[in-house]
């Protein structure tokens, strides 16, 4: 199992209906075929972190994390969500015993970048601005 858990926090200005529309997004994203369970709701930890809310992916294997990174719901999502945060971060890990899966699974996401570089570009602003 390939699990992606992401911290966020929104942007100041960003309504509440503007937020639920945001997480609504995320939950149909965590929700997808390639998935094998998700979660998305309010952040638990430290306040000093800034971060509101979290986004969990557990996705079976290296075939499902392609179809999960190419599926039109994850990219077409991206494109309402990362507008709307002020900051993110992440926090990847595997239960596969395989030594080389961390770079498989940032193999996929090097390509899925090079396919769309200003959505690799926003990813890097927001995590960014967690120094």
């Amino acid at each position: 199992m390939i699990v992606n858990v992401l911290r966020i926090r929104f942007k100041d200005g960003v309504s509440a209906e503007e937020q639920e529309e945001v997480l609504a997004v995320m939950r149909k994203t965590a929700s997808l075929d390639s998935v094998a369970f998700g979660a998305v709701g309010k952040d638990f930890g430290n306040p000093a972190d800034g971060f509101t809310h979290s986004y969990l992916a557990a996705i079976p294997d290296l075939d499902a994390l392609e179809r999960y990174m190419h599926d039109p719901v994850h990219v077409s999502g991206d494109d309402l969500i990362l507008d709307k945060l002020e900051k993110m971060s992440a926090v990847r890990f595997s239960d596969d015993g395989d030594p080389e899966i961390g770079k498989a699974v940032y193999g996929v996401a090097a390509r899925k970048m090079e396919l769309y570089p200003e959505w690799a570009q926003r990813i890097d602003q927001l995590f960014g601005a967690n120094v």
